[in-house]
């Protein structure tokens, strides 16, 4: 793999860049693997990258039934925060803001990640009592967070209205190493690394059978044929139900689409990210200029990758009294992604009834933050059978009745 650097950059423009080649490369399926994972997004990619990097295993093939970081990855808001209120949470999300910091690095590849600190507001007295409990169980983390008052998030996000008539800002919790990065380089960047190791990246193959025999997994027919392998890790987001069934066993999850949608570019007005739980909505603003918006998930389950207006109008409605600078902008665009929630808002990521079958899903609304430290994980517990990181979040906890309740964190939709 050709390094990027300024040097390369440099000698490539003196030779009209007839150099640079694929970023990944494109090869035929082999007729087996030691480790295939289903789902080429984010998590997908991120848990083969580490396979690889951590365990020396490279005989991978990543499938993908559309383009690479088509899903969910290319659907979302980039926001990156780890001021989770349970233990378990905070030791997954904490571990992936810590690999965002150096990512670039890693990958050779620029994810562009601005930790340029982000807020979850406080406007009712309930929520003042909720993240005041959240900065103290961080600090027993080691997550750097605190709550700041009213005024200190006023001088945070000159724009905000701290006074709204319906619910003012009593404070914040305020992450100052949270952030953003950039979600299609993180996706290119981890697929151009996985593909400099050997392992085939399958863009177009959709699986449509999972073959098993004794109990253990074999393989997977798919639309390029059939395609043996050791383990399989299935790592689908939305659609993880419908590749479940095929393999046997049902999970405690449901889809549901997250609708986001960005306003045309303005002049640089806001340089941090706001999270407003109690109206649902939140907002940061892209290297573009575009105000970057989001809300709560739909209150159905469906698998639409689409915008709506009804919910348009629920969240612009709700943000416009917090920032009054909205009522002016036009909308650029609107998108949806598939969304796969758990009944306590915290991810599955375990073995399955099915032999050296693995299942990574139910990150809901809170997905692209955790895509470094969930690939980590993953990859640990699918090579050794075991990480720390994930023990806290396997399938039996749904039957033990061991929840990793994060509803509240998760409560605007994030």
């Amino acid at each position: 793999m050709k390094r990027y650097s300024a040097f390369a950059i440099a000698r490539e423009a003196a030779r009209n860049h007839i150099g640079w080649g694929r970023a990944w490369a494109k090869r035929p399926p082999k007729k087996r693997y030691d480790v295939i994972i289903v789902g080429a997004g984010g998590h997908g990619l991120a848990t083969a990258y580490y396979l690889g990097r951590n365990f020396g295993i490279t005989n991978v093939a990543i499938l993908e039934k559309g383009w690479l970081g088509g899903g969910n990855t290319g659907r979302n808001t980039t926001i990156i925060r780890s001021n989770y209120l349970q233990d378990p949470s905070a030791a997954i999300y904490e571990k992936a803001r810590s690999l965002y910091e150096t990512m670039s690095q890693d990958l050779n590849y620029n994810v562009m990640f601005s930790p340029r600190g982000l807020m979850m507001l406080a406007q009712t007295e309930h929520e003042v009592r909720g993240y005041e409990r959240t900065a103290h169980a961080n600090a027993l983390q080691g997550v750097e967070t605190e709550f700041i008052s009213a005024r200190r998030v006023k001088e945070l996000c000159p724009i905000i209205n701290i006074d709204g008539p319906r619910y003012p800002v009593l404070g914040a919790l305020w992450q100052a190493r949270g952030g953003t990065a950039r979600h299609d380089a993180v996706a290119w960047g981890y697929a151009r690394a996985c593909s400099d190791m050997g392992m085939d990246i399958l863009q177009q193959c959709e699986v449509t059978g999972v073959r098993q025999a004794d109990g253990k997994v074999t393989g997977v027919d798919t639309t390029l044929g059939e395609i043996g392998c050791d383990k399989l890790g299935i790592v689908v987001a939305g659609h993880s139900g419908v590749l479940a069934g095929m393999a046997g066993f049902r999970l405690p999850i449901e889809s549901v689409a997250l609708q986001a949608l960005v306003s045309e570019p303005i002049k640089p007005c806001m340089d941090v990210v706001v999270m407003a739980n109690t109206v649902h909505g939140y907002m940061s603003q892209s290297d573009k200029g575009e105000m970057v918006i989001g809300g709560s998930a739909d209150g159905y389950n469906n698998y639409t990758q689409r915008g709506s207006f009804h919910h348009l109008e629920h969240t612009v409605s709700a943000l416009i009294e917090t920032f009054p600078i909205m009522s002016r902008l036009k909308m650029l665009r609107q998108w949806g992604g598939i969304v796969d929630m758990t009944g306590d808002r915290s991810p599955i990521l375990s073995a399955t009834p099915l032999g050296n079958c693995f299942i990574n899903c139910g990150w809901g609304t809170g997905g692209f933050k955790a895509i470094p430290g969930s690939g980590w994980g993953f990859a640990e517990l699918m090579a050794k059978g075991q990480s720390p990181l994930c023990d806290a979040f396997g399938l039996n906890r749904f039957t033990e009745g061991r929840f990793v309740d994060e509803s509240v964190a998760a409560g605007v939709a994030h």
